[in-house]
Formats: C-alpha cells, sequence, structure tokens
C-alpha cells in the first residue's frame, strides 16, 4: 500500500506507521504539491489545507486514491468536486482540536466579563481608579452554543463549572448531560434573545454560510457577546459590523474571519469592541498529538479493513 502525506508533517507521522502498518510506502508531497514519488498507484492522501488547484492536481495523478484523512476538523477545502464524485472515503480529525478550542472560548468569557483589557490599560497612577472598572461575573448567565459537536460539548463542561446555563443547537437534538436546552439546528434563532453569550461552533457547508446574519443581530441582546471560533464565513461580515458600530450588541471576539489572513485596511480591524485573534484556538502541543493518533488509528483500520471513524458525510459537509 502506498501512502502521501505532507513533508511537513513526515518527522511527527513516520516513526508510528509501520508499527500499525508494516511494508507501507510513503510518498511526499510539498507545499506545492510537488510529490518526491510515483503517486499513480497511491490509495491513501493525508492532506492539510492546500490551495484547491494543488488538491485537484493530487487527484489527478493518484486515480487509485480510496481514502483521503485531514488533521482538521472542517473539510470545506476537501469537497471538490473529484471528491465528490469518486468512490472516496474522507475523514477528519473531529475531536482533536475541542479542549484548546473550549478553554479559548472560556478565556474569551472571562476577558469580557472581568474587562481585562480595561483594567490592564489603567496607568499606574491612576490604580485606585480600578473600582471604575465595573466587573462582572459568568455564574447564572446564559450561553448559546451554535453547532454542539465535539467543541460545543468541551464548552459546555467547562462553562457549567461557572454556573452558566447552557443552550444549544445541533443537527439532530437530543438531551445531552450538562445542557439545559439542545434544540435543532434551525432552532437557535429563537433562543438568541436568552443569551449573553453566543458562541458559534457549527461547521462551513452551504446552509450555514451566512446565516448568522442582521436577523441574527437582531434578535441579540444588547449587551450579548458574539464569539466565533468556527469559520468568517459563516458570519455577514457586514451586519456584524453593522452591529458593533450600532451598539446592538457588546462586542465579538473573533478566531475565525472572512478572509485569513485579513488585510490590514479590513473595517473589522477597526470596529469597537472587537478583539480579533489569528485562528489560534485550537492551538497546543497535545492537539498535534491527538490529530496524529486520530491518522493512525484509522490507518490501521484502513489496512485491517475494518470500518474507519470520524467519517464525514460528504453531502452534508461534516
Amino acid at each position: 500500500m502506498k501512502l502521501i502525506i505532507p513533508q511537513a508533517l513526515a518527522p511527527f507521522i513516520e516513526p508510528r506507521l509501520q508499527e500499525v502498518a508494516p511494508g507501507l510506502t510513503v510518498v511526499h508531497f510539498d507545499d506545492h504539491g510537488e510529490p518526491d514519488g510515483d503517486v499513480s498507484d497511491a490509495v491513501m492522501l493525508l492532506r492539510w489545507w492546500t490551495p484547491i488547484g494543488v488538491l485537484r492536481k493530487t487527484l489527478a495523478a493518484a486515480p487509485q486514491l480510496r481514502w483521503i484523512h485531514t488533521p482538521s476538523a472542517g473539510v470545506e477545502h476537501l469537497l471538490v468536486p473529484e471528491v465528490m464524485e469518486r468512490d472516496i472515503v474522507l475523514t477528519n480529525s473531529a475531536g482533536a482540536h475541542a479542549i484548546p478550542i473550549a478553554e479559548f472560548v472560556v478565556m474569551y468569557m472571562l476577558n469580557h466579563v472581568k474587562r481585562a483589557f480595561e483594567l490592564k490599560a489603567l496607568p499606574p497612577e491612576e490604580w485606585n481608579r480600578g473600582d471604575d472598572v465595573r466587573c462582572g461575573e459568568l455564574f447564572g448567565h446564559t450561553v448559546l452554543i451554535i453547532g454542539f459537536g465535539n467543541i460545543g460539548e468541551e464548552i459546555a463542561t467547562r462553562v457549567r463549572g461557572f454556573g452558566m446555563r447552557v443552550l444549544a443547537s445541533r443537527r439532530h437534538p437530543r438531551p445531552a448531560e450538562g445542557v439545559d436546552l439542545v434544540v435543532g439546528e434551525a432552532g437557535w434563532r429563537d433562543l438568541l434573545p436568552q443569551a449573553d453569550y453566543v458562541v458559534i461552533a457549527a461547521p462551513l457547508t452551504e446552509a450555514t454560510r451566512g446565516m448568522f446574519n442582521a436577523d441574527a443581530f437582531s434578535r441579540m441582546k444588547p449587551d450579548a457577546y458574539l464569539i466565533n471560533i468556527a469559520r468568517g464565513q459563516i458570519v455577514d461580515t457586514d451586519a456584524l459590523l453593522a452591529a458593533l458600530h450600532a451598539g446592538r450588541i457588546a462586542g465579538a471576539a473573533l478566531d475565525a474571519l472572512p478572509i485569513e489572513p485579513l488585510p490590514v485596511d479590513h473595517p473589522l480591524w477597526r470596529a469597537p469592541n472587537t478583539w480579533i485573534t489569528p485562528h489560534i484556538s485550537y492551538s497546543s502541543p497535545r492537539t498535534r498529538e491527538r490529530m496524529i493518533d486520530m491518522f493512525v488509528e484509522n490507518l490501521r483500520r484502513f489496512v485491517h479493513g475494518e470500518p474507519l471513524f470520524n467519517v464525514v458525510d460528504k453531502e452534508a459537509g461534516y
């Protein structure tokens, strides 16, 4: 069997391959998609974020591909016609990033409610003015998690520890431990007026693209805070900017942006009460360990003809 992997990940993955797939042949590709060997008979591909053109080039050169795995949770960058139409199983690393992302969400919330930036900005000579910065607490407040998958579950676990009320929406609603109410994927709009914090954790699909629009912002409380750790394209940027400048919401924390990297002249950089981070909420040394563990286990299953886990519904987009 032959596997294609990114050169950048080879030092972390290759030491573990022979233990689950003895005799496996590995071909590497660089940042431009150029392989260092023949891929015409490759049946497996480990694919990180790369331009669509590079992906299509690889697919054309590897007609026997039967399985593609991505270290990411989102798969919208892989759903090109060639993948959709061919008999290729697609798996992702959903769950590998959930813990650090959930902790990042809590950081956003605590920074907002404890007014961390304002306190840090107090000059030494105005130390006594700290009482003018009115801090709040998370206890008793409500968070709405839109997209209740692995990440949403980890967020719920942590915010319950602060005594928060948790609402959630998911494609197939069912009761979840630590969650006060779970609704279907279209029911989140009706819950917006109750939420003090709104966390977007949904995958980017044709159904979710631009779904958080002007109507959604009009339903939010004026002191509610938006957090997006999913994909920037889920939020209507013009509607977000209008809501921020009009003071219709308290602010926004954005780890996912409509364009990445965000141009330096983009109006989001100047939007009031907006905290932008560089799509790094997943970052942790243990995230990479989990991603590699998932891939190696799926490789073992593939080699032995066992069902893979984290199989993506290509039609649904996640």
